[in-house]
């Protein structure tokens, strides 16, 4: 069985490789890879990382090297559960962190991206609060990325793609909520 570090090497190095501006594409790639699990806090890096690439490809200003390492940094440091046992989704938190990165922000930063990115969580947490739980990884990280595609592509002028999908996991994952959840089939 394989560490969430190394899942999150192997996300990482898989990842560069990724050439599109969709960040759900990109996140559907590395999401078939074997070592992805259907939850898990694997996701606390794909997803953040999944935007970053987009950015980049999209001709964002970022060193992806630095930026990567950087989320998985950060990823690593949110414990797995932490939904339904902090309140707070690891899908959004980790294109939180990803906003963060592009934009340097930090605790004390007084430039306006602190609250910007308070915004974007509060969005996306307040959007998966009215579908409720159990968690889904895969749910979980369409909504924080459909939130923070809108996002990027008010604050920094970008155009990623966004496009809504039925979910092909629904057949994998035990707790499916079924028709509650809007990418079900």
């Amino acid at each position: 069985m394989m560490t969430i570090r190394e899942k999150a090497e192997y996300i990482i190095r898989d990842i560069k490789r990724e050439q599109g501006t969709n960040p759900v594409t990109i996140f559907r790639n590395i999401a078939a890879k074997d070592y992805v699990s259907m939850h898990g806090p694997e996701h606390h890096i794909l997803d953040g990382a999944s935007l970053l690439v987009a950015y980049k490809n999209a001709g964002g200003n970022i060193d992806i090297d630095v930026a990567l390492d950087k989320l998985m940094s950060e990823g690593l440091r949110m414990p797995g559960a932490m939904c339904g046992l902090w309140g707070i989704c690891g899908a959004i938190t980790s294109i939180g962190a990803a906003l963060a990165i592009i934009d340097g922000t930090g605790p004390l930063s007084a430039d306006g991206t602190w609250g910007a990115h308070m915004q974007y969580t509060s969005a996306a947490i307040g959007e998966l609060g009215t579908i409720n739980g159990p968690r889904c990884c895969k749910r979980d990280a369409m909504i924080a990325f459909k939130n923070g595609i809108e996002y990027v592509n008010s604050h920094y002028g970008m155009a990623l793609q966004y496009e809504h999908r039925q979910c092909e996991y629904s057949d994998m994952n035990a707790q499916c909520i079924g028709e509650r959840c809007p990418f079900f089939i």
